[in-house]
């Protein structure tokens, strides 16, 4: 049964998600003449660039976040519906909520985002959490919190060290960010507040697969990185595979030497990411294929291939970039291009209702960045003159400024700044706030 709604004769657009992709989809229509549901598993949006601020206690959850509802009040033809949509019957033209009821489209925009991917080994999501939305926040922030008061009370050093023992695996932004932040937590945050442990005296360790970390930037930007990281007290290891992971700890596979094991009892993943669930369903329903990652891939338009009134958008679109003389480049899975992504398949909506043809979808790269630490960062901008690259002092600056600049609401912006500013000075980090203590506090 379809949830109540006023009748219209007006198109009926259902967008999943309200990540930046359903976002800017549900924007770019502000002025359309149709109906639109947006539809979320949670009731805000996201802005998950600075989401590891908050598990490491930098910022508050409401800093980057803001409640769907607020953002399309004054959006006349937008409705928003909170549900999680588990099924899409593309010849009837309905999606399902998992508690069973039903929401009719005659265009359908998914943009339902990613998850974590653990390479067939989801059982180590238990001992090692990802970072997606606040949920994982909270837990990540919980584990490295409680990990000091663990090594606290513990009386037998090596069981001591598995709790100061912290590690980061994969070195993508969210990983580099993360452990650059963590050391930093317990070399200026934390000391002089515990009696029988020294925090500064804590391991972070970074550990990636491949030869280098960052491997979206230039080669010599993602070794300043690995310097700006070992400088902070980040141990980083590269050409290393996670094999095992464990409530106590991990084993890693170096390319060259033997495997051997690190005792920890905090780690964190951002090594992989694989589509949200809900492609499979677009995947059954259309049968249009699906990637290794499980993504949808698109046509051009970023529309599906025989469903032209459903498209795909953000992290779980395989989309390609198309520029006129050149091969199609498989477009990356960053916030910009989910944008870009969502205003070209509200574009293409429009087209089709008013009988015009479709254009590709082109994304502009804007360049990469991300921060390590305190007054360090790497920049790689394509601008009309060329690639810039910096790093250090001014290469964060413009990582704040930036970060700052693309937040959703004015008020997140000042709270956002007036913390970054007080943590600069102070090196406090006043979010250090947990409840449950006892999976990571008592756990044997």
């Amino acid at each position: 049964m379809a949830p109540p709604s006023a009748p219209s004769a007006r198109p009926r657009v259902v967008i999943i998600g309200c990540g930046f992709g359903g976002l800017e989809a549900a924007r770019a229509l502000h002025a359309a003449p149709v109906d639109i549901t947006l539809v979320d598993r949670t009731n805000h949006h996201l802005f998950q660039p600075l989401l590891y601020q908050v598990a490491t206690a930098g910022l508050a959850a409401p800093a980057i976040a803001a409640p769907v509802r607020h953002l399309f009040r004054k959006q006349a033809n937008v409705t928003t519906l909170l549900g999680e949509v588990v099924r899409i019957d593309a010849a009837e033209r309905i999606v399902r909520f998992k508690d069973e009821t039903a929401l009719p489209y005659d265009h359908l925009i998914v943009a339902a985002g990613a998850t974590h991917s653990y390479f067939g080994n989801n059982q180590w999501s238990a001992h090692a959490p990802g970072l997606k939305t606040l949920d994982d926040a909270f837990e990540i922030r919980r584990r490295v919190l409680l990990a000091f008061e663990s090594a606290e009370k513990e009386t037998d050093p090596a069981r001591r060290d598995g709790w100061m023992n912290f590690v980061v695996i994969g070195g993508g932004p969210t990983g580099v960010e993360m452990a650059g932040t963590l050391a930093e937590i317990a070399r200026h945050t934390l000391p002089g507040e515990f009696r029988r442990i020294d925090p500064a005296s804590a391991k972070v360790i970074l550990v990636e697969g491949s030869p280098r970390v960052l491997q979206a930037m230039p080669d010599d930007l993602s070794q300043r990185a690995a310097e700006q990281l070992q400088r902070l007290g980040v141990e980083v290891r590269t050409d290393s595979r996670v094999t095992a992971i464990d409530s106590h700890g991990l084993q890693v596979h170096p390319a060259q030497g033997e495997p051997y094991r690190i005792d920890s009892r905090c780690i964190i993943w951002a090594a992989g990411v694989a589509a949200s669930p809900l492609g499979r369903e677009v995947a059954q329903a259309t049968g249009v294929a699906l990637d290794r990652a499980g993504r949808v891939v698109v046509e051009p338009d970023l529309g599906v291939p025989g469903h032209p009134e459903i498209s795909v958008v953000g992290d779980l679109a395989a989309a390609r970039s198309h520029v006129p003389g050149r091969e199609p480049q498989p477009v990356p899975g960053v916030s910009p291009a989910a944008k870009q992504m969502g205003r070209t398949a509200a574009a293409n909506l429009l087209a089709r209702l008013e009988g015009r043809t479709t254009q590709a979808f082109r994304y502009r790269d804007y360049g990469n960045l991300a921060t390590i630490g305190r007054n360090a960062g790497v920049v790689d901008l394509t601008t009309p003159l060329g690639r810039l690259k910096f790093s250090g002092y001014p290469a964060w600056l413009f990582w704040l400024f930036a970060h700052i600049y693309f937040l959703i609401g004015f008020r997140n912006r000042i709270v956002v700044l007036f913390d970054w500013a007080s943590a600069y000075w102070s090196h406090q980090r006043y979010a250090r706030v947990v409840t449950d203590i006892e999976p990571a506090a008592v756990d044997g």
